[in-house]
């Protein structure tokens, strides 16, 4: 099984977290809005509280997960569609 999809939403989120560190993002809105981690951070504890280092990783994590379970899926229905011909 290819994963190009895992790949993409991987570098998605590294692109993300070195947007962010880079400066350009001074009010971390682009970050909060597309880091699922700090969002559920920011519902439980100050988000100033915790290690950037691991929203970080954390971030590129999910993004990894969520592009992996769309390559699952993906393959899943293509072998559903080649066992039905």
């Amino acid at each position: 099984m290819r994963y190009p999809v895992t790949i993409a939403a991987s570098l998605f989120g590294v692109a993300l977290c070195l947007f962010n560190a880079t400066g350009y993002d001074p009010h971390n809105f682009i970050f909060f809005m597309f880091s699922i981690p700090a969002w559920l951070v920011d519902l439980f504890i100050d988000v100033h509280r915790v290690s950037v280092v691991l929203m970080y990783i954390l971030t590129v994590l999910s993004w990894a997960l969520i592009g992996y379970i769309a390559d699952v899926l993906i393959n899943r229905e293509r072998h559903r569609r080649r066992s039905e011909s």
